[in-house]
This record gives structure tokens, sequence and C-alpha cells, in this order.
């Protein structure tokens, strides 16, 4: 019995050191979980913070302060202030002509394989433009320029849009990144001229419909838009940039020169991933510069930007470009 005894004791004593030891690992534990969970909370915290410092305010008390003293106003324009009007994007779900979207026939390519269907497409968007009118927020930009040049302040505009809306509406200080509709360029001698004819020549009359069973016109390229410079009758195309080709470099250094002077900039209704003009707005928001975004819905470069007003540009910009009290009624 004794031996039993000894090692009952022996026993009894094992379990007492393996309770402590037990515990001394559950203390342990409990001190490095809660460690754990104190730095995971701390991490949430300081990224919720961070997102917070980076979401852009929609205060328009806050940003009508920086409008009243801003001296060199930039408005960067896209797609988005045009559809406002009812113009077509021919992009998206939808967006076609015919069978084709814009990328299809908006190419250097597509226009020496078949001109006369490229013409055609051009010769709609033309008719089209022509029963459109501007919006309100084309309208809002122009008549801030306006009223701001009497103070001796600029507003100047940089669209993508070759709609001539911002024109139409009265802004004077322009740059049309993209061209125009309503400018052509001779691909013999490279002469550019306004032209606003309806139609742009004879036989483009009542073509161009964009219903999807509607057959080419197949117009002999003799028949289509032509030079008139000093006799060259060379072939027209439109003058916009196609898919595929550069900015003019003269109109890019302009632009760059514009947007190192702003002191306020405005993006409206862009959707900041065509480039090169998706850089634009980010680089003056890294100098410092307040840029206030005016869109439908955010864009993947809203978080750089200090303000974001989400709504129609009609509705939201007609009130940011307001007189300010500050100003003087001359």
């Amino acid at each position: 019995m004794c031996w039993v005894s000894l090692y009952a004791r022996r026993l009894h004593s094992t379990l007492k050191d393996c309770k402590i030891i037990l515990m001394i690992l559950l203390q342990f534990t409990s001190r490095r979980l809660v460690s754990h969970v104190c730095r995971l909370t701390n991490s949430v915290s300081r990224q919720r913070s961070l997102v917070e410092m980076a979401r852009p305010s929609s205060d328009m008390a806050e940003f009508r302060q920086i409008f009243a003293k801003a001296k060199h106003i930039a408005v960067i324009t896209g797609a988005g202030v045009s559809a406002e009007s009812g113009v077509p994007t021919f992009r998206g779900a939808g967006g076609y002509w015919r069978k084709w979207q814009s990328q299809d026939l908006a190419t250097p390519e597509a226009f020496s394989r078949n001109p006369s269907r490229v013409w055609e497409f051009y010769h709609y968007r033309r008719e089209v433009m022509l029963t459109k009118n501007p919006n309100p927020a084309h309208l809002a930009i122009a008549e801030c320029e306006a009223r701001l040049s009497k103070q001796g302040r600029t507003v100047i505009v940089i669209t993508q849009n070759i709609d001539e809306l911002h024109k139409r509406a009265g802004s004077k200080h322009m740059w049309e990144i993209h061209g125009s509709l309503f400018k052509t360029r001779c691909i013999t001698c490279g002469n550019v001229t306004e032209n606003h004819n309806s139609p742009i020549c004879p036989a483009l009359e009542g073509k161009g419909a964009p219903d999807p069973d509607t057959d080419d016109a197949r117009i002999p390229v003799e028949n289509l838009p032509r030079c008139e410079e000093n006799g060259c009758n060379g072939l027209l195309r439109p003058h916009v940039v196609w898919f595929g080709e550069t900015l003019d470099s003269n109109v890019l250094t302009q632009v760059e020169e514009q947007l190192e002077m702003c002191d306020l900039c405005l993006v409206v209704g862009t959707s900041s991933i065509v480039y090169p003009a998706a850089m634009f707005a980010p680089q003056v928001a890294a100098r410092g510069v307040p840029v206030a975004e005016f869109n439908m819905e955010t864009t993947p470069a809203t978080t750089r930007f200090r303000f974001h007003f989400q709504g129609p540009c009609g509705l939201t910009l007609p009130p940011a470009l307001a007189r300010h009290d500050s100003e003087i009624i001359s």
C-alpha cells in the first residue's frame, strides 16, 4: 500500500504543477491575444482615419470661400457635360451607330479603308449637334468667365468634347484638346478650316442614318468633302483626334502653361480615365491647388481632390459659380 500512496502523492503533485503551468500559459496567451486585438483595433482606426482624410469634402460654403479668392480658374470638362444636353457618346452598352461604336470608326485605319462610312458617321454627329443646345453647366461656365473678366480674374476651359457647346454658350478662352466636329483638315495640304455647312457636302445630304439595318451609302471618294485651299482639292477629314493619334503638342503645351498658373481647378463631367487629360487635375492637386470634381459618380481620381459634388452638372455647377457676395458689381 505504501507504493500506492507514494504514487498518488506524486500524481497529485504533477497535476498541481500542470495546473500552474496551464494558468501561466493562459495568462500569457490572453496577454498576447489582448495585445493583438489592440494592435488590430489601432490599425483599423488608423485606416478609417486615412479614409476619412482622403474623402473629399462636399461643403459648398467652403468651396465658395476658395472660389471668391481665386484669380485664375481652370475648368476641365468631359462627356458628362455634353450628355446633359442629349449628346450621344457612342460608348458603352447601346452606344452604337449602325453596327459600330466610336472606336471602330474614329481611327485613321477606318478612314483609310472606308472614308465614305466614316464621313457618314461624322455627318450624322454634326447634324445631331445642330439640334442640341448648351445646358445650364455650359452657360454657368461662360457667364462666370464673362463676369470675372471684369474683375481682372480669368476662367479658362479645357475640354475633351468636340461638340462646340462651350463655344456656343459664350466661352472665349477655350482649348478643345480633341478637336472639333465643325472643323476639317486636308490630308494633302494639312489646312484646317471651320465648316458649319449642313450638309457638309451635297453627297452626304440625307445620309448617315444610325439604324443598324441601314446600308452604307458608298459615296465615291471624289464626292466626299474636298479641300478648297488654293485649288488643292485634297480629301478632307474631320479635325478631331482619333484613337491611336496623339494630341497636338502645341495645344498640350498651352494647356500645361494654363494649369501651372491656376489657383483653382474644376473637373466637370469627366470620367478621369482618358489620357492624357486624366492626368491634368491630379497634377494640379499635387501642387496643393484646390481641385473640385463635379460628376454623377466618383472616379478613380476622386480621392486626390479636395472637393467632390455629386449629381448632374447642370444642377451642381451653377450655384458653385454664381456671383459671390464679396464680388464687386461693375
